[in-house]
């Protein structure tokens, strides 16, 4: 420990194999799917809705939250219907999947107004800390990445635990028929790839995610509030 001056030592811990494997949950996963369009004809909708029914299809409970409504950041208050719906839906779920279309190169800011919606701490706790995270996105011409990509910094800022594999499904349009279902294709592959991967990382962190979570430098500050709390101060 002579080599680790810098640190606290009293807060530092080893990796704890056992907290690792927790005894599974026997629940099914519950999971929550965003969309970023608000068109009558939203492929990114009807690509969320084919998420949902391969979830289901894996044993997951799925929520699809509609964000027709929902106020702009800052535009109305916390308890504004739209905002409490998406915060309790966020809080129960224990994955998520974001799909959103690209738009300028970007995700829409229907996809980013509602992840702004769903705070990144409520006093203590941490909404989505430890939450898995799968991104899609849909494109009208040639395939890009970069609205996975900026959704991938999201979840990072989110502390959740983004699936390595994505979903991004070019010229959109020409993928699904007059039912709004998606036709059979690669792209059609990659989304069933996408959502198997979710739900084996799902069942795999969620009961460990607290201690997956578990930070050196929150230890270390919550001690030091701790003490400022309950040492006596002079008169």
């Amino acid at each position: 420990m002579s080599d680790l001056c810098a640190a606290s030592t009293e807060h530092l811990r080893k990796p704890d194999l056992e907290a690792l494997r927790p005894p599974f949950s026997t629940h099914p996963p519950r999971i929550l799917i965003l969309y970023g369009s608000l068109r009558d004809v939203s492929y990114s909708r009807l690509l969320a809705h084919e998420a949902r029914r391969l979830l289901e299809h894996f044993g997951c409970e799925v929520r699809v939250f509609d964000p027709k409504g929902l106020p702009l950041p800052d535009e109305a208050p916390v308890d504004h219907p739209k905002v409490r719906e998406l915060r309790e839906l966020s809080a129960w779920s224990e994955g998520q999947v974001w799909v959103s279309p690209e738009r300028h190169g970007a995700m829409t800011g229907i996809m980013k107004a509602q992840v702004d919606w769903i705070p990144l701490s409520i006093g203590s706790v941490r909404p989505t800390q430890g939450k898995t995270l799968a991104v899609m996105e849909v494109s009208g011409g040639s395939q890009s990445f970069n609205a996975v990509n900026q959704m991938r910094i999201l979840g990072r800022w989110m502390r959740m635990v983004t699936i390595p594999n994505q979903s991004s499904v070019a010229k959109a349009y020409e993928q699904f028929d007059g039912d709004g279902r998606m036709k059979p294709s690669s792209y059609y592959d990659r989304v069933v790839d996408v959502c198997e991967e979710l739900v084996k990382f799902t069942w795999l962190t969620r009961d460990a995610s607290g201690y997956l979570t578990d930070r050196y430098s929150e230890r270390k500050e919550s001690a030091v509030e701790l003490e400022k709390r309950t040492t006596l101060k002079s008169i």
